[in-house]
């Protein structure tokens, strides 16, 4: 439509131009005889109107719109005096609407940070409906916005996001759970040797018990009051203990703990995923220490079992509890970005560089 404007109106500025030499007698002549042609136009086509293109309705508008109507209805037009004026509001108000029409249509998009806060809500607090979110953040955000938010996130509706799976249950009940096993190694002699560490579900802090050539039943009840003296000292509130079926364990073993209001629980027989967490760290245990070292005697044993428990709970990160450690938090991020140009990483060595650990100089 812009094209053909632009085309109409500079046809009929060299119209015009073509004008200025005639006198008035040959425009009156040119007149009439486009008046008579129209009236011929008209006479063939009877009923039927003459169809203008948008452009055309545009052009006859702007050229025609200042005259007055008595003097509009003297003319010889194709459309009726009334059809042009409409022509000119329909083209006053289109021109006005392009101009008023908002940059972005809608409301304004909520801010992103309220938008995050209103996913982590839901993500926390599975069993809250968009209700209950907007009560928490009444003084923020709309019911309707809180509900437009987590529809476009695919959040379901909160009794679809409160069902509790396997790994959710299990989680929020690993806190009250311990396990433990025994873990065989070899010494440089030959000599065989026989760990006994417990580990915690929630916190996955690993504590090695002990070390001996001969688990005697007397040597293995000692382990499990140094333990349950432990558990005091910590004020850890365990309930329950996993542990296979070895005939290491003596009864008063599980006496002991049961005084101390921890029940031992049998994994069944020949199913080592039953104490999953505690394989995953005798596993841990060889290849990242045993399978790296040559252990001398029984000392050297629980020297290096005593460095890598201390490596284990206050360095290495572990992806069960999102990378953190057993005994220290999440270390802050850094986001000076003068001070991540200027990284100043030290090395601290254990066991002779079998075990390293870095940590950013203050």
């Amino acid at each position: 439509m812009l094209l053909r404007l632009v085309y109409l109106t500079v046809s009929n500025v060299f119209a015009t131009l073509r004008l200025l030499p005639m006198g008035d007698q040959d425009k009156d002549v040119e007149i009439l005889a486009l008046r008579h042609q129209i009236a011929v136009l008209e006479r063939q086509l009877g009923r039927q109107r003459v169809r203008f293109t948008p452009g055309d309705r545009a052009f006859l508008a702007a050229l025609l719109h200042r005259l007055p109507t008595h003097v509009l209805r003297r003319l010889r037009l194709l459309a009726r005096p009334d059809t042009v004026l409409r022509w000119h509001c329909d083209l006053v108000a289109r021109r006005h609407a392009a101009r008023s029409r908002p940059k972005r249509t809608g409301r304004p998009r909520t801010v992103r940070s309220i938008r995050a806060l209103v996913l982590r809500l839901a993500r926390e607090n599975p069993s809250w409906g968009y209700r209950r979110l907007h009560g928490e953040l009444l003084v923020l955000v709309a019911a309707s916005t809180v509900w437009e938010i987590l529809r476009e996130a695919g959040i379901d509706p909160a009794p679809e996001r409160a069902r509790s799976t396997w790994a959710d249950f299990l989680r929020s009940q690993a806190y009250a759970l311990l396990a433990c096993d025994f873990l065989e190694t070899v010494t440089l002699s030959g000599a065989r040797m026989f760990v006994l560490a417990v580990i915690e579900h929630g916190s996955r802090r690993i504590r090695v018990l002990g070390a001996t050539a001969h688990p005697c039943a007397s040597w293995v009840t000692q382990a499990a009051r140094n333990l349950v003296m432990d558990l005091d000292d910590v004020g850890c509130r365990a309930r329950f203990l996993i542990r296979d079926r070895d005939g290491k364990f003596p009864g008063l073993f599980d006496a002991v703990l049961a005084d101390a209001g921890i029940e031992v629980v049998l994994t069944g027989v020949r199913m080592p995923r039953m104490n999953s967490i505690m394989e995953r760290w005798v596993q841990t245990c060889r290849r990242e220490l045993l399978d790296r070292t040559l252990i001398w005697n029984q000392h050297h044993l629980l020297h290096a079992l005593r460095e890598f428990e201390e490596f284990y709970n206050g360095h290495r990160p572990h992806q069960g509890i999102a990378g953190a450690r057993p005994l220290r938090p999440l270390p802050s991020p850094i986001t000076d970005p003068e001070q991540i140009a200027r990284l100043d990483i030290r090395r601290r060595q254990r066991l002779g560089g079998i075990l390293n650990e870095y940590e950013h100089a203050a």
